[in-house]
């Protein structure tokens, strides 16, 4: 009976962190106070600093960027046209052939744009 009870009162409940937590503050990791963590962290990047438009390393990433979508769309729509315009599937890389190219300019241009800009790396997790 006295196990009854404590479940009815939340004492057990509390005894394993289920309501550690108050109902008006959602349980996660931004969520829990600094108590307990060995570390603190560091305040969210500005979306905007001034002085980046007259950076180099922001026209660099941008005409990387552009150079590096321009080939993969040149290259991949240029295999799947040659794929549909041919009269023979035989003589073509075929769909193969097609996924080849786009998996194959993905990790070339991202092994080559990664260290400029990151924007190259969020193409791998939308297509994943």
């Amino acid at each position: 009976m006295k196990d009854i009870v404590e479940m009815e009162e939340g004492e057990e409940d509390v005894k394993v962190g289920a309501d550690r937590y108050g109902e008006g503050q959602p349980i996660g990791t931004a969520a829990q106070t600094q108590h307990g963590k060995d570390y603190t962290e560091p305040p969210p990047a500005p979306l905007y600093q001034p002085g980046e438009w007259s950076s180099w390393s922001f026209y660099r990433a941008g005409i990387a960027e552009f150079v590096a979508t321009f080939l993969f769309l040149y290259i991949t729509v240029l295999t799947v046209m040659g794929v549909a315009r041919s009269r023979t599937k035989c003589s073509t890389v075929g769909i193969q052939g097609i996924a080849w190219a786009f998996g194959g300019m993905i990790f070339v241009l991202v092994y080559c744009t990664a260290g400029i800009s990151g924007t190259a790396l969020l193409t791998i997790g939308v297509i994943w």
